[in-house]
């Protein structure tokens, strides 16, 4: 679906837990996250942990949309 969105021109960060499934599909940005089951947090910190947790990730996804890529790219 990654590649789909892109080639309409929408840039798009794929945020996965496994990195080899994405660059087998062919995701131009690619951000690691924190577990299969928890993707975008983790429910053993603190509430005000994993806040901060999944507010680092978000920024990490928004400087890779506004980041020029050749081809694929793990941030």
């Amino acid at each position: 679906m990654v590649k789909e969105i892109e080639r309409h021109g929408i840039t798009v960060v794929h945020m996965c837990t496994v990195v080899p499934i994405s660059l087998t599909v062919g995701a131009n940005r690619i951000l690691p996250t924190v577990a299969i089951p928890y993707p975008l947090g983790d429910p053993s910190l603190a509430p005000a942990e994993e806040k901060e947790l999944r507010r680092k990730l978000v920024k990490k996804a928004l400087d890779a949309l506004c980041t020029d890529v050749e081809g694929q790219t793990v941030f």
